[in-house]
């Protein structure tokens, strides 16, 4: 899994049984800092170049497959999100693009390979995200008891809602990581590419105007089944908000940003989220962020957070076991989409898959 701030591929191997999973060893591979760059610019390269990038990164999430496997016990299959480079679920038609060859995995390791899970969704009118809310619900699910919301802060924020009869809604509540990524990256000149820990959020100001105007944004009203590219809340937002970003205001921004994360999270779940929540479990990088949870806390009150590892899976790797079970689910010839979260016409089989 490489998730939209492409801070690099996590791998993580997995055994299913039943109702459970076991996450038995996972890692996180950093890109090279040229191919992350390139990554991130990708909106701005020619043909040619996002061709050549496919194959490259393909190519990293082989070698990051291979080295992880080194000693390791073999799995059955491989599931293989790709980087994602455009989503556009309210185009016309409905369209988007992960790349990372994944027949360069196959060939890495000789195993079979689930790759490319987001079309088959859109063909059948849904949105082709979140994917991981089928593996939400296969986690959570249960009869009875109160409504639970399993929170993901990655580059964009998505939440699942499991009520005492299963699934009620998921969606992608707005930003997560990767509006804040920019900011850093922005403001420190080249030097930062995030705000480590949240500490320089944790030094500055509010600026309560301006979390105002950015939470009146039109996708916040929105109702479910939705989903964004990371680039709706991107670089002509963060313009837009804050002009620009000076290594003098960045704390303030960054301020301002982890608490918009929050705000617009605990928004959602007051207008889409069920009645009678008690939890909200978080997993993805913005867990490892104690200054966005402490402010997530806050917004949230009286619903209580808590990272995802605290029930068994470690808060980095669950949406890379998602895509190990989607895999394993494929491969079985198992439904593993969700229409109840994407707005698909009915159950499918998401993936293609690339023989040993």
């Amino acid at each position: 899994m490489s998730g939209t701030s492409a801070d690099g591929i996590t791998a993580a191997l997995c055994r299913f049984s039943g109702r459970s999973v076991r996450v038995l060893a996972f890692k996180t591979y950093p890109f090279a800092p040229t191919l992350k760059r390139r990554i991130l610019s990708a909106a701005d390269l020619p043909l040619a170049e996002i061709s050549r990038l496919n194959y490259e990164v393909g190519l990293a999430f082989a070698a990051a497959a291979r080295e992880f496997l080194k000693g390791r016990r073999r799995p059955a299959i491989i599931g293989s999100h790709g980087q994602t480079l455009w989503h556009g679920p309210d185009a016309a038609p409905a369209n988007t693009l992960q790349i990372g060859e994944p027949s360069f995995i196959a060939e890495a390791t000789g195993l079979p390979v689930v790759a490319d899970f987001r079309p088959r969704d859109m063909a059948a009118g849904g949105q082709g995200a979140p994917l991981v809310a089928a593996f939400d619900e296969f986690l959570f699910a249960r009869r009875g008891g109160r409504p639970t919301a399993v929170q993901n802060i990655g580059g964009v924020a998505n939440v699942t809602f499991i009520g005492p009869r299963g699934l009620t809604a998921s969606f992608d509540t707005g930003p997560g990581n990767a509006l804040m990524d920019l900011a850093a990256r922005l403001g420190g000149q080249g030097r930062l590419e995030m705000d480590a820990g949240g500490r320089l959020a944790a030094r500055g100001r509010v600026d309560e105007k301006i979390l105002v105007r950015m939470l009146e944004h039109p996708y916040f009203r929105q109702k479910p089944p939705k989903s964004i590219d990371k680039n709706l809340f991107g670089s002509e937002f963060l313009r837009r908000h804050f002009k620009t970003v000076t290594p003098r205001k960045l704390p303030d921004v960054l301020a301002t940003l982890s608490w918009f994360t929050a705000r617009s999270i605990a928004q959602a779940y007051r207008r889409f989220g069920p009645r009678g929540l008690s939890t909200a479990v978080v997993s993805g990088g913005g867990a490892k962020n104690p200054v966005l949870m402490r402010r997530l806390a806050e917004a949230l009150a009286p619903v209580r957070v808590a990272p995802l590892d605290r029930c068994g899976i470690p808060v980095m790797a669950k949406e890379a076991a998602a895509f190990a079970w989607l895999a394993w689910r494929a491969a079985h010839r198992l439904p593993n989409n969700c229409p109840k979260a994407t707005g698909a016409r009915g159950p499918r089989v998401l993936g293609k898959i690339i023989p040993a």
